[in-house]
């Protein structure tokens, strides 16, 4: 059966669960999951309404699994497909293939996926043929863009469940996961915190947003991964959320490191001297943290003790550093920037805390 949607051929694909929680027929535009529509059943295609792909979804559909995942092929439920197959997706399909799962690989450069193969898992030309494999699909492509653009055209997403460990933003994931909607799949959202190497550690950290049912009954799978699993709530982006305020500390901290072992260097000595230092010192930040995000939180820039004054009157001596050992610390300048204006809008007695005064825009952005 077919009918026209906004002039293109579509094709029905019955019992898919709609955004608004009813049994609906999906018509989507083969090669073009930019055009979809839900039609309720038994009523006329003159009432087709589309799923338009950039419309936000703040909860994830519940309900139970479509009627095309119960009425499909046998799959057995120790199956699983991994899409992308770099560093961190070959981390994560060797700990599937590693706790006795059908693992089944996809990734663009098909050559990639040799090992993985040699290793027991079964890799697939075809994204549609690997998706068609496995009840769910965790992708590991490195944005929604790529993990999207793989997508289009497939039509086998219906029923299944399709959990992302890819880089984004809020915004990205909230498309993201409106485009797996309106292909019929349940959605969660994910971020892996850690390193390809400690895939499957105790300690590893994932954690999750989007579809409730998914996060449970996936549970058993995902602990392959990492032994720490946290449910951040239904909003689809709150993974991506968590994702960009988390990893926002890496940069900096990695630059701070490379400065050190720069100015190390200028006198010859060696980076490896300064880790044990680094490392207490890492440790006495984290013990300040929750005091920082009291302070945050309470607007109560008082109790640190560490002043904005402070570390406005440091600049002078970073410059110093940087002409003494002839390391470029240019990359200062922002911070510095940022602090004199603390210092011009009041804040120099108060907790260093108190720059995110500057940094806030006023403005709340859209969950």
């Amino acid at each position: 059966m077919s009918i026209l949607v906004s002039g293109l051929a579509t094709f029905i694909n019955p019992g898919i669960a709609s955004p608004d929680g009813d049994t609906w027929h999906s018509a989507v535009a083969p090669g073009n999951r930019d055009l979809v529509a839900y039609l309720p059943v038994g009523q006329p295609a003159a009432k087709v309404r589309t799923c338009p792909s950039q419309s936000p979804i703040r909860h994830s559909i519940s309900g139970g699994r479509p009627a095309a995942y119960r009425e499909g092929v046998e799959m057995s439920e120790q199956a699983v497909t991994v899409l992308g197959t770099g560093s961190m997706g070959s981390a994560l399909a060797g700990a599937f293939l590693a706790a006795g799962y059908r693992t089944q690989v996809w990734n663009r450069s098909h050559e990639k996926t040799a090992a993985l193969v040699d290793a027991g898992a079964t890799a697939h030309p075809d994204v549609a043929e690997a998706i068609a494999a496995s009840p769910v699909i965790i992708s590991c492509l490195t944005t929604f863009a790529a993990t999207r653009e793989s997508l289009l055209g497939v039509d086998d997403l219906a029923g299944r469940d399709l959990i992302t460990l890819n880089s984004g933003t809020p915004a990205q994931a909230r498309e993201f996961a409106q485009f797996a909607h309106c292909a019929g799949a349940r959605y969660l959202g994910g971020a892996i915190k850690n390193v390809p190497a400690a895939v499957g550690d105790a300690n590893t950290l994932l954690y999750f947003g989007g579809d409730r049912e998914v996060f449970d009954s996936r549970a058993d799978a995902l602990r392959v991964l990492g032994g720490e699993l946290e449910f951040l709530g239904v909003e689809t982006d709150l993974a991506a959320l968590y994702e960009s305020a988390v990893g926002a500390t890496l940069l900096p901290a990695l630059l701070g490191f490379f400065e050190g072992a720069a100015v190390l260097a200028s006198r010859g000595l060696p980076a490896s001297t300064m880790v044990p230092y680094s490392v207490k010192w890492l440790r006495m930040i984290e013990s300040l943290l929750p005091v920082l995000a009291g302070e945050i939180d309470d607007k109560d820039y008082t109790r640190l003790g560490s002043s904005v004054e402070l570390f406005h009157t440091a600049v002078a001596d970073d410059a110093q550093l940087g002409a003494e050992t002839g390391v470029d610390l240019s990359w200062h300048a922002p911070m510095h920037e940022l602090l004199g204006r603390a210092v011009t809008a009041g804040h120099g007695a108060h907790s260093i805390t108190a720059v995110i005064e500057l940094m806030r825009t006023g403005q709340r952005s859209a969950l």
